[in-house]
């Protein structure tokens, strides 16, 4: 599946197009509200504090905040490491479904708070089965048992339930850990990401940034 995303040069600009006002609902500034979020040395399922779900068990909007523009010269690249983490995800194509290689989950999260997006850590190490790693998700996006009990209504979920709930800034979702297991084999594994990038190509066709990353169990 693809998606018509333009490449790295358009990134920066097109998610600012995403910046609304959303003066009438509910959105906390991510900037300086992270009560509760410190990363363990050793993650496990965490989120914001204030919940993607208010009371009602609908998403909460975010209010996004504006990135800073990134060089118009290919030598930026040169400096992304200097960035930060903020700059280093937008060199990241606005959608996508990728392995998480060089970057680490503080930094995700960090790029995540200075863009005033979602961020969304599913760890799934520790699960064998399918069962098991589907629970695993539905934790990190406080979604019931029911709404990701197979990989239909995870999609569901993924998709329509949060678009229902309101206008939304943009996520980075982290899936660490999953494995490869007798109940959980690579094929199953796969399956699981072409859910995640149909998740990626509903988002792109609505204009809203979705990045995921994954990593697989040693």
């Amino acid at each position: 599946m693809s998606t018509n995303i333009p490449e790295n040069a358009s990134i920066a600009g097109w998610e600012e197009d995403q910046i609304v006002d959303h003066s009438h609902s509910s959105t906390p500034d991510l900037s300086g509200h992270y009560v509760g979020m410190n990363m363990p040395s050793t993650p496990s399922t965490y989120y914001y504090s204030n919940h993607l779900y208010p009371t009602g068990n609908v998403l909460r909007d975010l209010s996004a905040i504006p990135p800073k523009k990134p060089a118009p010269s290919w030598r930026a690249a040169l400096a992304v490491r200097d960035g930060g983490p903020a700059a280093m995800l937008r060199s990241v194509r606005t959608n996508i479904v990728q392995s998480i290689r060089a970057f680490r989950t503080e930094e995700l999260m960090e790029a995540a708070s200075e863009l005033g997006q979602h961020f969304v850590y599913a760890n799934a190490s520790h699960a064998y089965t399918k069962s098991e790693v589907l629970d695993s998700i539905a934790k990190a996006y406080h979604f019931t048992k029911q709404q990701a009990k197979n990989y239909d209504p995870l999609l569901d979920a993924l998709t329509t339930l949060i678009d229902k709930s309101g206008p939304q800034p943009g996520f980075v979702v982290v899936l660490e850990g999953l494995p490869s297991t007798l109940k959980f084999d690579k094929d199953a594994r796969e399956t699981l990401l072409d859910v995640f990038r149909d998740a990626v190509e509903y988002w792109a066709e609505r204009r809203v940034p979705y990045r995921v990353f994954y990593s697989f169990a040693n």
